[in-house]
C-alpha cells in the first residue's frame, strides 16, 4: 500500500542574549494531542441556586491548600460570597477537607449536602459518600448510619419541606435519615438479591437514561420509587485476566434482544416508613417499560410514562398515590418508535407539556388532564432539546435549527403558540448550549464551531446580552493559530432519489487538486447519534486535523436514520433495517464525492468508527468491498442479536418478527466478502457491546480465510480509556495501521 511521506520539521531556536525563543511547532502529533494534551478545552461549570439566589461554583480556596470553597455569585454584579469554606469540610480527626464531587443546598441555603469519595457505576460516578454541613453550627456529619459501608450511598436528596431529613439509596434499598437524631429508617427491604429499589438494572440505565430511581413528594410526606426484579434476566459473564494468577469472573444481568426483561413497578411509601402502595399498571411488566415517573403538580398523584415493548406507543398515566389506581390521560403513537428522552413533561396550571413527533416533526404540545392536546410549536423543524419552561411568564425555551441540521440555536415561544423568536445571535453560526436560571432571567451560554474553540459567558434573557465572559479558551486559540491549518468545510451530497445528506471535510492545508489524496471516512450512522455537527470537536477532531496535515482527506457523512433534526421521516426511514439503508446511503455518498472531487483517490478509501460506527465500518468493508479498502472498527456490534432489548428492539422490532432484518442488518452475515485491510479493536471488559461479539466475528473471519489485525485491551470498557497510557496507545495503533494501509 502507498505510504504517506511525513515531513519532519527542524525545531528552530533563536538566541537573544541568555534568552531562547522557540518557534511554535506547526504540526500536530499524537504526543501533543494525547500525552501532553496541549489542545484540551477549558470549561466553566456553575450550579444555579433557587430563583433570585444566583449561582454557586467550586473555586480554589485561598485559605486552605489544595482545596476548593463553594462560592455563591450574584449574576448581576459578579459579587462573590463564600458559602462553604473548604476548612468547614474537614471531618473530625482528619487533616484534609472532603474532596467535593457534587453538592446540593437546602432551599434556604442553611445546609449543604456534599457528595465525595465517588465510584463509577457503569457510565458515571453515581455511588459514594454523603455528608451534611450545617452552615450555622458548623456541624459536619456523614450519612448512612453505622451499617453503611464505604462509598455505598446514591442520589441523596433533602426533604423538600424541611432541612432535617435526607433520603438516599444504599445497596439497592431506599432509606430516610433524620439529621437531628441520626435515626435511619429503611423504606424498602429486599427479599432477594435480584430486587432493586430506588435505582435501575443495566438496560434501564443504559438505554432509558435512568439512574436516580426515587422522588420525594412535594409535601415531603411520601416517596415514590421504582422497583425492579432481575430474576428472569439472563447473566452475562466477562473475565478480568489482569490481576492474580487466575482470571476474575464478572457477572451481571443483561437482556439481549428477544430475551426476558426485568419486572418493573412503581410504588409510594410513607417517608416515615410503612407499607408501599403499588401503582396498578395493566399487563406483564416485563413486556413494557415504566420509562418516566414524577409527581404531578401535587402530592396526591404521580405522572408515569409507560412504553410498550416495541416502543411505538407511549401512554401517559396519572396515578393516585393513596390507592395506586391509574388512568391513561394521553397516548402517543408512532409507526416506528418513540424516544422518551424527548418527552419533556412539566405542568402549566392544569396542563401537561409533552414533546411528540406525531405530526412529522418534533413539536411541543400542552395536554389537559382529559387528554386534549394543543400544539404550541408549528412548522417544519424539530425541537432538539427542551431547556426551560417559564410557567410564570408562559414561555418555553428550546434548542432547534430550522435551516441547518448541523447547527444548534436557542429559541423562545409563548405557550399560546405565538412569538417564536431565535435568541442566539445570527452572527454566531455553529452550536450553542445553555444552562438557564430557575427564573429564566439568566443563562450560562457556550458557543463553538468547527473553526473556533468554546467560549462560555453569562448572558441575560431574553436579550442574550453578554454580562461577562467566564472562559474564552484564549490560550488554546493562540496555540491553534500556530498550527498549519487544514481547511474545514460543511457541504451536502446528493445521493439520488431526492436525498441530500450532510457532510463535512477536513482537507490538507496545501491541497493540490492535480494530485490524488486518500479519503478517510469517520462514521457513526446509527439512530443514536450525529457526526456532522458544527462545533469544536476536541482531541478526536485534532486527530483528524493531524491526518489532514499528513495528506489525508477526512470526511464524515450523516446518512438517513441519524438523529439529525430533519424530521420524523428522515430519522425513522431505517426502521427494521438498521445497518442496511445506512450503509447504502454512506456508500452512495462516497461514490458521489469521489465523482465530484477528482483529487480523491478511488483506490484508497478508508473508514473508521466506534460502537455503532464500528458496526458501520464492518458493513462498509463487508457489503461494499470494492469501494472501501481499509477500515478500523472499534467496539462494534457484529451481530445485532447480541445487543440489548431496549436499544435494538426499538429500531429493529422483535427478532421473532424480523428475523431477516436482524440477519441482513448484521455485518457478520457478510464477513465472507472482506477484501480490504481490517483492524479490529475491543475492550475485554466492555459491559455495553460485549467482547463476545468480536469473538464470534473473528471466528467467522477465520472460517472464511480472511486476514485482519486485532487489538484487545484487557479489562477496558466500551470507552477503552481505563489504565495508564491507554488512549495514546490506542491512537498510536490506529495511526500506524492507517499509515501502512491507506
Amino acid at each position: 500500500m502507498h505510504r504517506l511521506q511525513i515531513i519532519a520539521f527542524a525545531l528552530v531556536t533563536i538566541a537573544a542574549g541568555a534568552d531562547v525563543q522557540k518557534i511554535p511547532e506547526p504540526l500536530l502529533s499524537l504526543n501533543r494531542i494525547y500525552e501532553k494534551k496541549e489542545f484540551t478545552t477549558k470549561s466553566y461549570t456553575v450550579k444555579w441556586l433557587g430563583a433570585g439566589q444566583g449561582y454557586a461554583r467550586l473555586e480554589k480556596s485561598k485559605a486552605t491548600k489544595d482545596a476548593r470553597d463553594i462560592v455563591r455569585v450574584d449574576p448581576a454584579t459578579g459579587e462573590k460570597e463564600i458559602l462553604v469554606a473548604a476548612k468547614a469540610l474537614i471531618p473530625v480527626g482528619k487533616k484534609k477537607p472532603l474532596a467535593v464531587s457534587g453538592y446540593t443546598f437546602t432551599k434556604d441555603l442553611k445546609k449543604v449536602l456534599i457528595y465525595t469519595n465517588t465510584r463509577r457505576v457503569w457510565r458515571v460516578h453515581s455511588r459514594g459518600d454523603y455528608w451534611v454541613l450545617d452552615r450555622a453550627s458548623g456541624k459536619l456529619q456523614q450519612l448512612g448510619g453505622d451499617e453503611a459501608r464505604e462509598a455505598t450511598l446514591m442520589f441523596a436528596k433533602f426533604s423538600p419541606t424541611d432541612n432535617n431529613r435526607v433520603a438516599y439509596v444504599r445497596e439497592r434499598n431506599v432509606y430516610v435519615e433524620n439529621l437531628a437524631t441520626g435515626k435511619v429508617t429503611a423504606l424498602t427491604k429486599r427479599v432477594k438479591r435480584t430486587v432493586i429499589n430506588g435505582t435501575f438494572d443495566w438496560v434501564y440505565e443504559e438505554e432509558l437514561g435512568l439512574r436516580d430511581g426515587f422522588r420525594w413528594s412535594p409535601d415531603g410526606k411520601s416517596i415514590a420509587y421504582w422497583q425492579l426484579d432481575e430474576d428472569s434476566v439472563k447473566e452475562m459473564t466477562m473475565l478480568n485476566h489482569v490481576p492474580g494468577n487466575y482470571p476474575q469472573i464478572i457477572q451481571f444481568r443483561y437482556p439481549k434482544v428477544g430475551e426476558t426483561n426485568s419486572r418493573c413497578r412503581i410504588g409510594v411509601v410513607p417517608a416515615a416508613g410503612g407499607e408501599t402502595t403499588w401503582v396498578q399498571v395493566e399487563g406483564d411488566s416485563r413486556e413494557h417499560y415504566l420509562a418516566r415517573m414524577e409527581w404531578a403538580d401535587n402530592s396526591e398523584q404521580l405522572l408515569i410514562q409507560r412504553l410498550n415493548r416495541l416502543q411505538n406507543r407511549n401512554t401517559v398515566l396519572l396515578a393516585e398515590a393513596a390507592t395506586g389506581k391509574s388512568r391513561a390521560v394521553y397516548t402517543d403513537k408512532d409507526d416506528a418508535w418513540i424516544e422518551v428522552r424527548f418527552g419533556f413533561t412539566d405542568w402549566v396550571g392544569d396542563r401537561l407539556t409533552y414533546v411528540s413527533e406525531r405530526e412529522g416533526w418534533r413539536q411541543l404540545y400542552l395536554v389537559s388532564r382529559d387528554g386534549e392536546a394543543k400544539k404550541v410549536t408549528r412548522g417544519k423543524y424539530d425541537i432538539v432539546r427542551m431547556l426551560k419552561l417559564d410557567a410564570e411568564n408562559d414561555y418555553a425555551y428550546f434548542m432547534t435549527s430550522p435551516k441547518n441540521a448541523t447547527e444548534r440555536y436557542l429559541y423562545r415561544i409563548g405557550l399560546d403558540g405565538k412569538g417564536l423568536k431565535r435568541l442566539s445571535p445570527a452572527k454566531q453560526r455553529g452550536s450553542h448550549s445553555y444552562s438557564i436560571s430557575p427564573d429564566a432571567k439568566w443563562a450560562v451560554h457556550t458557543f463553538s464551531n468547527i473553526q473556533s474553540p468554546p467560549v462560555t459567558q453569562l448572558i441575560k434573557l431574553p436579550s442574550h446580552e453578554t454580562v461577562r465572559v467566564f472562559e474564552d479558551n484564549k490560550a488554546l486559540r493562540a496555540k491553534v493559530k500556530t498550527l498549519t491549518q487544514p481547511k474545514r468545510e460543511f457541504f451536502k451530497i446528493d445521493i439520488g432519489g431526492g436525498v441530500k445528506v450532510d457532510a463535512y471535510a477536513v482537507l490538507p492545508p496545501k491541497l493540490d487538486r492535480s494530485k490524488k489524496y486518500p479519503l478517510f471516512i469517520y462514521v457513526y450512522g446509527e439512530p443514536a447519534g450525529q457526526t456532522t455537527v458544527n462545533r469544536w470537536s476536541g482531541p478526536g477532531g485534532m486527530w483528524h486535523w493531524m491526518l489532514a496535515q499528513q495528506g489525508y482527506v477526512v470526511m464524515s457523512i450523516d446518512n438517513r436514520g441519524t438523529t439529525a433534526p430533519r424530521g420524523n421521516a428522515w430519522r425513522k426511514s431505517i426502521y427494521r433495517q438498521v445497518g442496511i439503508l445506512a450503509s447504502k446511503d454512506q456508500a452512495a455518498a462516497v461514490r458521489q464525492v469521489l465523482k465530484d472531487r477528482p483529487y480523491l483517490d478511488a483506490d484508497r478509501v478508508g473508514v473508521w468508527g466506534w460502537s455503532g460506527g464500528g458496526s458501520m465500518t464492518l458493513n462498509a468493508l463487508f457489503r461494499y468491498p470494492d469501494l472501501y479498502h481499509t477500515g478500523i472498527s472499534i467496539a462494534p456490534v457484529p451481530d445485532q442479536r447480541l445487543y440489548d432489548t431496549i436499544y435494538q428492539e426499538r429500531y429493529m422490532g422483535l427478532p421473532q418478527d424480523n428475523a431477516d432484518g436482524y440477519k441482513n442488518g448484521s455485518p457478520i452475515t457478510f464477513a465472507k466478502n472482506l477484501k480490504g485491510k481490517l483492524q479490529l479493536i475491543h475492550g475485554t471488559a466492555d459491559d455495553n457491546v460485549h467482547y463476545q461479539g468480536l469473538a464470534k466475528l473473528v471466528d467467522a473471519l477465520v472460517a472464511h480465510g480472511k486476514q485482519f489485525e486485532m487489538l484487545a485491551y484487557p479489562n477496558r470498557s466500551h470507552s477503552i480509556r481505563e489504565g495508564k497510557g491507554t488512549t495514546l496507545h490506542l491512537r498510536t495503533a490506529m495511526t500506524d495501521f492507517l499509515r501502512r494501509n491507506l
